[in-house]
């Protein structure tokens, strides 16, 4: 056996239970991207992976010793029950060890040992089985409050929140998520992505440098995810600070718990999200920590992709769990830029514009980028009819399909889901032609009077090149939608093309541009558009 162990060697001697001092029964081997960790009640041994990811190293047997000494020390202070100390794995003439009582032997790897904390007792858990209640949340608050209220401000910490320094950790994750364009996200999403950080850095720049020099810099956490926040009857511990880089962990307190906030929206509790933020900012008197909360929760989604990304890449890990860390990179990012297009919240999205503009590729894409429902006005129409959406309609059909009353019947069908969608806190991406000015008014009207906000996207191309697509169109296969160049002249008459007048959430984008640049544009509208909200 080498003295040096990769991952996948250390995980195979990690299950072997005569290797732990207490022999137990069973051993259970959990990974991350930078940890192998034996689950063997009533302890647990986290190793440290010998890797070199730029903003952490571990790749020598010191790295990882001093780093294991540094997890005990930092998270003594919100779980001082569980943390126990560094202990050896070495290897001895019986073979491997963990933790023996004398050192007989070379020490192999380093550990952080810990009492075993129930996982069902976790914040995750307790909401996965729909067991988390406000208290919870109140309690969480209280722990949290009680914690950054201990802790002072110092030159150092305070030195992490020059704006300068913030651009680093954000320009460093999209340099490491740039590998990942195509397979998490999208190459218009990343790009206006990272357009919004940009905006979002100049326009608080003002309000983070008074929080600098306040005070709300401090040596925090760093990771406060669901599945660390550990609340029994008698004690709420929260687990598995960041030790690995203090730049991660000096950090301004908005930024520290927007990390939870952010974990309970994409839990589905969002409403627990707002308590947690609502509360803090009333523990701590800091209403400008609401302020920040989308630029914040932006940032630790988007963190949050990076590391399941990468965790999804990892051989060693089983093909499952890659799967399951793809999708929940893919999640992550779509809610990165549902907090920079929306704040977090739902919002409607109206994509129109005459036939062939590229309604239907455009929505699909907004749909797919931000991961919300895309309810198209062709497929409604041909559901309600009940006529197949993919084949082309004889004469006959269309004459029942484009009725006056099976028109007004599909926009109330699309208005009535993106109000009931909304209601549950889900956004939604409708696409259809407006073609009247009455539709427009009644999604409008319907919308405001149910307090949602909204933004139309009108697609504009010239005459010509309609009149190419609508050619193409014909000779392509069939689609949900039955406009045909020979439909050109009646459609563009019905067209009742918006004024300046009519609506400030109304804007124009060009659809002649290839159809990435043009989704790119809607999303920069989207994320500015909700800025000046």
């Amino acid at each position: 056996m080498p003295t040096t162990l990769t991952p996948a060697q250390l995980r195979d001697t990690l299950q072997d239970p005569a290797i732990y001092p207490h022999q137990p029964e069973t051993v259970q081997i959990e990974q991350t991207h930078i940890s192998i960790v034996a689950v063997v009640p009533p302890h647990v041994y986290k190793f440290k992976k010998p890797v070199d990811l730029g903003f952490l190293d571990f790749s020598s047997l010191e790295q990882r010793r001093h780093f294991c000494h540094e997890e005990v020390r930092l998270n003594a202070r919100l779980s001082p029950e569980i943390y126990e100390g560094v202990v050896p794995l070495v290897q001895t003439d019986g073979g491997m060890r963990v933790d023996p009582p004398a050192i007989e032997g070379s020490i192999v790897e380093y550990a952080v040992k810990m009492r075993y904390a129930d996982p069902a007792h976790t914040l995750e858990e307790r909401i996965e089985r729909g067991e988390a209640t406000t208290d919870d949340i109140d309690r969480v608050t209280r722990r949290l409050c009680a914690f950054y209220q201990d802790l002072e401000a110092s030159p150092t910490t305070a030195a992490a929140g020059w704006v300068e320094n913030l651009r680093v950790n954000i320009d460093e994750n999209f340099e490491q998520t740039e590998a990942y364009v195509g397979e998490i996200i999208e190459r218009p999403a990343f790009d206006a992505l990272r357009y919004f950080f940009e905006r979002e850095l100049d326009h608080h720049t003002t309000l983070l440098h008074q929080r600098r020099a306040e005070g709300h810099v401090i040596e925090g956490h760093g990771d406060l995810r669901l599945d660390h926040v550990h609340i029994t009857d008698d004690r709420v511990a929260i687990l598995d600070c960041i030790e690995f880089n203090e730049r991660f962990r000096m950090l301004d307190i908005a930024n520290d718990v927007a990390f939870l906030a952010m974990d309970l929206d994409v839990a589905g509790r969002s409403d627990l999200g707002r308590q947690f933020i609502e509360g803090m900012a009333d523990g701590l008197e800091d209403p400008d920590l609401l302020t920040l909360q989308p630029f914040y929760k932006a940032y630790r989604a988007h963190v949050r992709a990076k590391v399941e990304a990468i965790r999804a890449g990892e051989e060693e890990v089983p093909d499952a769990d890659r799967e399951a860390s793809r999708q929940l990179a893919c999640r992550h990012a779509q809610w990165a830029l549902r907090y920079a297009v929306a704040g977090g919240r739902p919002l409607v999205v109206v994509v129109m514009g005459r036939p062939a503009t590229g309604k239907s590729t455009q929505a699909a894409a907004i749909a797919d980028a931000l991961g919300w429902a895309h309810i198209a006005s062709d497929r409604t129409r041909k559901r309600l009819a009940g006529v197949d959406r993919d084949v082309r309609a004889d004469a006959q059909t269309r004459e029942r399909l484009y009725t006056e009353a099976l028109s007004e019947k599909t926009y109330a069908t699309l208005r009535e889901r993106a109000i009931g969608r909304c209601r549950t806190g889900k956004g939604t991406v409708l696409d259809a032609t407006y073609s009247s000015r009455k539709e427009r008014d009644q999604l409008r009207a319907a919308l405001k009077a149910a307090g949602l906000p909204y933004a139309f996207v009108e697609l504009t191309a010239s005459d010509d090149a309609l009149r190419d697509r609508l050619a193409a169109r014909s000779d392509a296969a069939p689609t949900a939608s039955d406009a045909r160049i020979e439909d050109f002249d009646k459609l563009t008459d019905r067209y009742e093309a918006p004024n300046a007048l009519e609506d400030a959430r109304h804007v124009r984008i060009s659809a002649e541009q290839p159809a990435e640049d043009s989704t790119c544009a809607i999303l920069k509208t989207l994320i500015r558009l909700h800025h000046q909200a």
